[in-house]
């Protein structure tokens, strides 16, 4: 078993506090957006003597120097893929490790994006590859050739847009509005259906102009006003958007778009595909190892909304919320529609009692709160909250006792 430390993404949307205070420290001096506890390339974890799942120099730059760690988790597996990941993940996946795992704080809205799946990714690579596209332009859109699946598990109250509603829903949330723009989305979607409707709103050649955003933002905020919404949650984001990102059409598009909220321990899936867009809340994030996204609005960073529709799947369906299932009495599993991760929430209620936790290939555990003892292949690992391990899948199976709560990511 190795202690890692993640590094830390510091996204203009991410929270100064949330992150650094789950863990008893103080703001940091930027925004802690999330903390990347995996392999991928562009920022993979160290594993070495550390004390934390970060460096206290990413949260406090100004007055604590860097440490130095061990090698990256990337580096480490290389080393012996077959004793760190075991021979079946390495014949499935090849040498890296499957998924990637992330805390993630967003106090602002992200993004409208969607990711791709295998085949689209590495069509775009390639594509991207030909056209001499430098990996670290930010106009690339796909980091890699993998698939982006993910779930997001909330460790407080998480808002979120997820996927499209259905016609006649949107139909009731723009009905009333009574603006040029919302009357024209209405024919649209009465004709060209709900991926028409979008187009239109993100297309260039139709795309609305500032003003007529707007516009639609001032009358859901006086019909929330007024208590005459179909759809509270609906009109507070567009209010919320415009402030954030005025004149931006993905503000109405969000109107098409499924509002989700999880409670603290709900879990939340988004296939390849699904368009969403996270909004507020604190949350243990994990997915493929990939850092591929097609941006079409909402965000000050690339937008390719072509490439975005091109891989979009149009269909209206309910957001994908995954319930645990309980696999022992400490232990209980989100077991994701994909290959590529699971995820195990553990809670340690008696440091008496050795609780096994399943799994047998790569694992990576952090301790959310509390603490608690680790046991693997006769070693003994000691970890409190903010600190994570990497669990290399030579070490067999792992027990844990103590008071607290963890998280473990797998391969199934």
């Amino acid at each position: 078993m190795r202690m890692l430390q993640g590094r830390v993404r510091a996204y203009e949307w991410g929270s100064l506090r949330a992150i650094p205070e789950l863990f008893g420290k103080e703001a940091a001096e930027g925004p802690v957006a999330e903390v990347w506890l995996g392999a991928h390339p562009d920022d993979p974890a160290s594993v070495g003597r550390v004390h934390s799942i970060f460096d206290e120099s990413q949260l406090y730059p100004s007055r604590v120097a860097p440490r130095a760690v061990g090698p990256s988790l990337d580096e480490w597996v290389a080393q012996d893929p077959d004793l760190i990941l075991g021979e079946s993940v390495v014949e499935r996946y090849g040498a890296r490790l499957p998924y990637l795992l992330k805390l993630i704080a967003p106090a602002q809205p992200l993004s409208l994006q969607v990711h791709p799946s295998i085949a689209q990714a590495e069509e775009g690579y390639a594509a991207e590859e030909a056209a001499g596209v430098p990996h670290r332009d930010p106009r690339r859109n796909y980091k890699d050739r993998n698939h982006k699946p993910e779930l997001v598990y909330a460790l407080s109250t998480f808002q979120a847009l997820a996927g499209f509603r259905a016609r006649r829903r949107i139909g009731e949330v723009i009905e009333a509005l009574g603006t040029p723009l919302t009357d024209d989305l209405r024919r649209v979607l009465r004709s060209r259906g709900v991926r028409g409707a979008f187009e239109f709103l993100l297309s260039e050649p139709t795309r609305p102009g500032a003003d007529a955003v707007a516009e639609v933002a001032v009358a859901c905020e006086r019909r929330l006003r007024a208590g005459e919404s179909p759809s509270r949650r609906a009109d507070s984001i567009v209010v919320r958007l415009a402030e954030r990102y005025p004149g931006d059409p993905g503000v109405v598009a969000s109107l098409l778009l499924n509002p989700v909220t999880l409670r603290t321990g709900e879990a939340l899936f988004l296939s390849a595909g699904t368009v969403h867009a996270y909004l507020s809340g604190v949350g243990v994030e994990i997915m493929a190892s990939s850092d591929n996204v097609l941006r079409a609005g909402l965000t000050h960073k690339h937008v390719d909304v072509p490439e975005l529709l091109r891989i979009l799947d149009p269909t209206a369906s309910p957001p994908t919320r995954i319930a645990p299932e309980r696999v022992s009495r400490a232990v209980s599993t989100f077991y994701a529609p994909v290959d590529d991760f699971e995820l195990s929430d553990v809670h340690l209620r008696d440091a008496n009692v050795r609780e096994r936790i399943r799994g047998v290939g790569p694992r990576t555990v952090v301790c959310l709160n509390g603490a608690a003892q680790l046991e693997a292949n006769g070693q003994v690992v000691d970890v409190s909250a903010g600190q994570a391990v990497f669990v290399p899948s030579c070490d067999g199976p792992l027990a844990a006792r103590g008071f607290g709560h963890l998280v473990q990511a797998a391969v199934p």
